[in-house]
C-alpha cells in the first residue's frame, strides 16, 4: 500500500513540474511509402503481429484485434483500454493510417496527429518486419476483420495523465534495420526480447528502460517490477538471467514449456500476464533461451505472490 501510495505521489510531483515544459505536437512523416507483399510476408507478419501487438490489442474472447482492457497496468493509472486494430472504419484506428504513418509510429511514437503514445515504440523493429506485421493487418485473416466497437473508454486518472506526458520523448526514425541472422541464436533472441519487449516487463523499473539500447534499461532481465494480475493481485516479474535466484536450472525445454504453455518445470502456472505466447515458435523460444543464457548472471530472488 505504501508503494502504491509513493507511485501516486512520484508521478504526480513529475508530472507538476513536467507540464510546463511538454511538447504536445510534433512533426508528422511526410513519407508515401507502401508495404509489399513478399514470399512469406503474410505468415511471417501474422506471428509478428500475434507476438508483438496482440500482447496488448487481441481480445481471446471475440478472437479479434479489437482492443481489450489492460488489467495489469498500475492502478493509479486509472482504466486503460487498447484501441482497435480491425478493419472497421467506424472503429479501426489503423483504417486511419497509412503504411508510412504506421512504421513511424512503431518507430518514433509519434501517430498520424502529431501527438506522442508513449506505448508501442520499437525503433529497433526491423523494416523488412514492420513491412511484414503491415502485410497482415491490411489482409482478410479472420482475426483483423472488422469488430464495430470499442473494448472500452479509456479514463486516466490525474496521475496517469501526468505519467503518460513525462514518459520519455519521441525517438529518431532510424531506416533500413536490417533482421538479425535467425541462425545466429544469440543475436536473434536478443532481437525478439527487445522488439518482443520482455525487457519492458522484466527489467527493475518502467522509469529505468532504454528503448534504444535495451542492456541499459535498469535491472535489465533481472526482474523485480510489479504488475496485476486479473484479480487485481500484486505480480512480481521474474528474474530471467541466468542465476540460481533466475532460470540458472532452465534447459530450453523447459523455456518452451514456461513462455509457450505457461507452466513451469515442477508444473505450477505461471501468473498472468505472462500467459499470452502460446504464437511463439520453438525456433523462437530457443532462442531467447539462448541470449537469456548469454547474460551476466544477476542475484535477484524474486518473491511470488501467495
Amino acid at each position: 500500500m505504501q508503494g502504491r501510495k509513493a507511485n501516486i505521489i512520484f508521478f504526480s510531483i513529475l508530472g507538476s513540474l513536467g507540464i510546463l515544459g511538454c511538447i504536445s505536437h510534433y512533426s508528422t512523416t511526410t513519407e508515401t511509402a507502401k508495404s509489399r507483399e513478399y514470399e512469406n510476408s503474410f505468415e511471417r507478419g501474422k506471428n509478428l503481429a500475434f507476438n508483438i501487438c496482440g500482447q496488448c490489442h487481441y481480445d481471446e474472447g471475440t478472437q479479434r484485434f479489437m482492443g481489450k482492457e489492460m488489467k495489469d497496468l498500475p492502478g493509479f493509472m486509472g482504466k486503460v483500454f487498447s484501441t482497435n486494430l480491425t478493419h472497421s472504419d467506424s472503429f479501426g484506428v489503423l483504417e486511419k493510417y497509412s503504411d508510412a504513418e504506421l512504421a513511424y509510429l512503431l518507430k518514433t511514437g509519434i501517430n498520424r496527429e502529431g501527438k506522442y503514445v508513449p506505448w508501442m515504440i520499437r525503433p529497433n523493429l526491423a523494416d523488412t518486419d514492420i513491412n511484414d506485421i503491415t502485410v497482415y493487418f491490411r489482409s482478410n485473416d479472420t482475426a483483423v476483420l472488422a469488430v464495430d466497437k470499442v473494448a472500452g473508454k479509456t479514463e486516466l486518472s490525474f496521475a496517469g495523465k501526468m505519467g503518460t506526458k513525462i514518459e520519455g520523448k519521441p525517438l529518431p526514425f532510424k531506416k533500413g534495420i536490417l533482421p538479425p541472422n535467425e541462425k545466429d541464436s544469440i543475436a536473434y533472441g536478443r532481437y525478439l526480447i527487445d522488439n518482443l519487449a520482455c525487457y519492458h516487463c522484466h527489467s527493475k523499473s518502467i522509469l529505468g528502460l532504454d528503448y534504444e539500447k535495451p542492456e541499459t534499461s535498469k535491472g535489465y532481465m533481472a526482474g523485480g517490477m510489479k504488475f496485476k494480475n486479473k484479480e487485481g493481485k500484486i505480480v512480481i516479474a521474474a528474474n530471467l538471467t541466468p542465476d540460481k535466484t533466475g532460470i540458472e536450472s532452465y534447459t530450453h525445454f523447459d523455456f518452451r514449456k514456461a513462455v509457450q504453455d505457461g507452466v513451469r518445470p515442477n508444473g505450477s502456472k505461471l501468473n498472468y500476464p505472462m500467459q499470452k505466447f502460446r504464437h511463439l515458435t520453438s525456433k523462437q523460444s530457443d532462442a531467447i533461451y539462448y541470449y537469456l543464457q548469454s547474460l551476466e548472471p544477476v542475484k535477484n530472488k524474486v518473491k511470488r505472490p501467495s
